[in-house]
């Protein structure tokens, strides 16, 4: 998939070790509601088993990556996070201005 122009929003987080099944359903949510939502392109995530993660969320266009830090069910998740789930994050947001990809297979 050709990423672009799309509007890369680069969430970097340390998790704690608290209340993992109310974060896993909290993620597959936001998973869902992400999904939902106007200019949405996908999503991209890595967990380690130190809790460092790594998720990347793709959209069409700058609106669409701010309509989405606005949208309260997000704000409401985001604010949990702050105090259950997450010891530190960094969030960067990048417009795509090149991109390339290599398989083995020869398949992307």
């Amino acid at each position: 998939m050709d990423r672009t122009g799309q509007i890369a929003v680069i969430f970097l987080s340390q998790r704690t070790d608290n209340d993992a099944a109310g974060y896993a359903e909290a993620a597959e949510a936001m998973d869902r509601l992400a999904a939902t939502q106007s200019g949405y392109c996908g999503v991209d995530s890595v967990r380690g088993a130190d809790g460092f993660g790594i998720t990347v969320s793709w959209w069409a266009d700058e609106e669409s990556a701010v309509a989405w830090r606005a949208h309260p069910e997000h704000a409401a998740i985001r604010e949990r996070g702050r105090t259950e789930w997450y010891s530190r994050y960094e969030v960067a947001v990048a417009e795509v201005g090149r991109r390339y990809a290599w398989s083995l297979s020869g398949e992307i």
